[in-house]
């Protein structure tokens, strides 16, 4: 399986923003690459979606059902730092945003970006104004909302890796089998 990596940080670790408006978020890359994937985990949903893949050409893959009106990717020229745009943010953009390289049939994962929340807009009254008075917000930390020692982002590519494992026996099992209706073969003309 596989667990976020040092090597993809990601900045901002929380934002907070408002229905309507738009957010960016940084993949700071220490490793070679041919483009970046955009994941979102939903916690409420139980889905990880793939967004979008940028490859270092400048071109850009969206996957099922993402808006390229919603989603843009820009990178610098040294191909080291990548930026996720998200625009006309509402509550289903809520989630855990990961950045994403594949290498030598390995994915590894950004620190994970926590979309908090999407507010929605205040209202505009005709009342007083209220005290300013510090509001306190508890969001449930990454690791309280993993399930066992890994996120349940484990499972995908550990999957893919038990169906690799299983396909590259393939071969072996055939070869076995030749070998041993050979000998079969030998020990019954004898």
């Amino acid at each position: 399986g596989f667990c976020t990596n040092l090597l993809l940080l990601q900045t901002p670790e929380h934002i907070l923003a408002q229905t309507n408006n738009k957010t960016a978020i940084v993949c700071e890359l220490k490793k070679e690459h041919t483009g970046v994937y955009w994941y979102r985990w939903s916690q409420e949903r139980q889905t990880f979606e793939f967004l979008i893949f940028f490859n270092t050409l400048g071109k850009a893959v969206y996957g099922a059902n993402i808006s390229q009106d919603k989603f843009s990717v820009r990178g610098t020229s040294s191909l080291t730092s990548y930026s996720l745009h998200i625009s006309h943010l509402n509550a289903s953009d809520n989630g855990t945003y990961y950045c994403s390289v594949s290498q030598s049939f390995q994915l590894f994962l950004g620190t994970g970006t926590q979309l908090v929340d999407v507010l929605p807009l205040p209202l505009k009254t005709t009342q007083a104004p209220v005290s300013k008075k510090p509001v306190g917000y508890i969001t449930k930390s990454k690791a309280a909302s993993k399930k066992g020692p890994c996120s349940p982002l484990i499972w995908i590519p550990l999957a893919a890796g038990v169906l690799l494992l299983l396909l590259s026996l393939v071969p072996v099992a055939h070869r076995l089998h030749r070998l041993r209706r050979r000998l079969w073969l030998r020990i019954h003309r004898q």
